[in-house]
């Protein structure tokens, strides 16, 4: 507790300093969060597709990835008409666009003929980026004449602390889940490692994430702006904030497709250097 109580009465100096670098740890944590979510993933769609479980549960795994699919267009659709209901609306229906180029190429990454990846994947990451690209939208300041549900979502106290509450407790399980990831950055074992030492989680790993964390609410609680005055029930609202949440929209795009494709470059290297 007692460390609880130490930022209060921290001085003006450290505090700035404080904020500076948690641009950059809130940054760090967005990019392990977003590798974190693309290799479970990635784990999820491996396991549907290993012999057994294709067996068992093909009607499941092409209902969901369905699903995935209708439901990332209809938020693509529905974006359009919330969000760019005219053609001033250039931002946003650039955002918009991107985010449907980036499912349609990950869809088109995942189902070529060397890459063989299934359409689960690429339909819940599609769903995942389109979470991103809305609520990058949705950080918009409400001020923009474009983001009409951000005006009706100011009328109702109650509804924005219901999404103040929601935010708070997914952005925590988040953090939670993450820091126990602590494999979600290694891509083999040490030689010699023994599966009996293995632990749930790193426990440093934990605790950095955890720090990172830390610095990431303090950015969405001031908009990744320090200097700007946030409204009532507000939180990760202002432009700064919008241009994260969309760079990491196309990063975790990104990830991805490097995900899919560095197996083969990788195999094709070794083909290369052993020929």
């Amino acid at each position: 507790m007692g460390f609880t109580a130490i930022p209060f009465f921290a001085p003006s100096p450290l505090v700035q300093l404080y904020g500076k670098l948690a641009h950059f740890g809130a940054g760090a944590f967005l990019v392990i969060q977003l590798v974190s979510v693309t290799r479970f993933i990635t784990w999820l769609n491996d396991c549907c597709r290993s012999e057994i479980n294709q067996k068992r549960c093909h009607m499941q795994i092409l209902v969901v990835s369905i699903a995935t699919y209708v439901g990332s267009l209809l938020g693509i659709v529905l974006m359009y008409v919330w969000y760019a209901p005219s053609p001033t609306c250039k931002l946003n229906i650039l955002f918009i666009t991107i985010t449907l180029v980036l499912v349609q190429l990950m869809t088109f990454v995942s189902m070529s003929s060397k890459v063989k990846a299934g359409y689960l994947a690429p339909g819940l990451m599609g769903i995942y980026i389109v979470f991103l690209c809305w609520s990058a939208i949705r950080s918009e300041p409400h001020t923009e004449i474009c983001n009409k549900k951000a005006e009706v979502a100011t009328s109702a106290d109650w509804v924005n602390i219901a999404s103040f509450v929601i935010a708070v407790i997914v952005i925590v399980a988040a953090t939670f889940s993450t820091g126990i990831d602590s494999k979600c950055l290694q891509f083999k074992k040490a030689e010699g490692e023994s599966e009996e030492d293995d632990i749930p989680y790193g426990f440093g790993f934990f605790h950095f994430v955890f720090a990172m964390g830390a610095m990431y609410f303090a950015m969405i609680f001031v908009g990744w702006n320090a200097h700007q005055t946030m409204e009532k029930w507000t939180i990760d609202v202002g432009w700064a904030s919008t241009w994260v949440r969309v760079g990491n929209e196309w990063l975790a795009a990104i990830v991805y497709i490097w995900m899919m494709i560095a197996p083969i470059i990788w195999r094709s290297r070794q083909v290369g250097s052993s020929t």
